[in-house]
């Protein structure tokens, strides 16, 4: 064994005692976990077995990983909070190290125009993303499209609404670009983040609302789904008659944006615990005030970053942070791993520096 591959179990196990005695798994997904190891030994812990449930989680990690640590791979759709700021020409002297999982902003949208069957496709096939976000709303007939905007002008070039033309007009002036939800939905495998485009009528955001749920539940994909709305109405009608579909409230730019002031910060989360919203969905301009964002955060609400791109990332700041669907065991395993490999590259790139350094 390498003396890096040393270093890195005993950062490791540091790592598993640190937060061991922290870990958030659900009672309705874990009151007894059976882990095998690969020499046919079974480790079985409960909820009044703590220190055996420490015991195996620290044993089956071990085993599962260090056969595999040779690799250290991430997933494409998994890149750093430190990384992202960089990116967008943001530095702090503090590194979060903070994992984060991206998906794609209205599909694959950079290499394809937005919302479009070819964009959603695209965004479902490549290992990029691990989910994909649309925007819904209404034609005049009543059919559910994929479409942001409420007039057609950004895109093509008409001052016309949405919601002041069939389905059949809107294909006619997109030359069939223009996507009918019930015509894509079930070829997207990934999971979604279906936005609700309010247009200011409650009446009609909950009978969308109510369909594209009851749509959702008859292809049994409800742990897939996440319902948004920059409506506070839309987010509060969800929960209170859909509260197994999880939920996000979606900011622009606001006070905090730009002053950051710590009772402005606070007033998002006030905003989101009064629509119990899950996730708070900001446009990256608030990554400025990142520090107070998740000083603030409360446990159970999740911060999610997006752009006019095609990037949206979840921050994965504890173990209350899960891309919807996952379960507390998968976000455990998916934490200590993204540790792992963070730490297998530090000491490789060290080690990698102090080559060239002898040299």
């Amino acid at each position: 064994m390498t003396s890096n591959t040393l270093l890195i179990l005993s950062k490791y196990v540091t790592l598993i005692r640190t937060i061991g005695a922290n870990v958030d798994l659900r009672q309705d997904e874990l009151d007894w976990l059976n882990l095998r190891t690969t020499g046919g030994v079974r480790l079985v812990f409960g909820r009044h077995q703590p220190s055996i449930k420490l015991q195996a989680l620290k044993t089956a990690i071990i085993i599962l990983h260090v056969f595999i640590i040779s690799g250290c791979t991430m997933p494409p759709y998994l890149t750093s909070l430190d990384d992202i700021l960089q990116k967008e020409g943001i530095f702090k002297r503090e590194r979060y190290g903070y994992r984060c999982t991206a998906g794609a902003h209205r599909g694959a949208s950079e290499e394809h125009k937005e919302n479009t069957r070819t964009a959603l496709t695209a965004a479902d096939e490549t290992s990029k993303y691990a989910f994909i976000e649309f925007d819904v709303q209404y034609s005049k007939d009543s059919r559910v499209v994929v479409f942001h905007d409420k007039r057609m002008l950004r895109l093509y070039g008409s001052l016309g609404a949405i919601g002041n033309q069939t389905y059949a007009e809107l294909f006619k002036i997109t030359d069939g670009e223009i996507t009918a939800y019930d015509e894509v939905i079930g070829s997207l495998k990934k999971k979604l983040n279906i936005e609700i485009k309010s247009q200011g009528d409650i009446q009609e955001d909950k009978r969308l609302v109510d369909e594209i749920i009851t749509e959702i539940r008859s292809r049994n994909r409800e742990k897939d789904v996440l319902i948004s709305s920059i409506s506070g109405d839309v987010i509060k009608y969800v929960n209170q008659n859909y509260p197994d579909i999880p939920t996000g409230q979606v900011f622009w730019l606001t006070s905090s944006t730009f002053l950051h002031i710590e009772s402005l910060t606070k007033r998002l989360y006030e905003e989101i615990n009064a629509t119990q919203a899950d996730y708070l969905m900001l446009h990256v301009a608030n990554l400025h005030n990142i520090e107070d964002l998740l000083k603030f955060k409360p446990r159970g609400k999740t911060i999610v970053f997006w752009d006019f791109d095609d990037t949206m990332y979840i921050v994965h700041k504890d173990l209350s942070d899960r891309l919807w669907g996952d379960s507390g065991i998968k976000t455990f395993f998916n934490f200590l791993h993204y540790k792992l490999i963070s730490v297998f590259r530090r000491v490789n790139l060290k080690g990698t520096k102090a080559l060239h350094l002898n040299y």
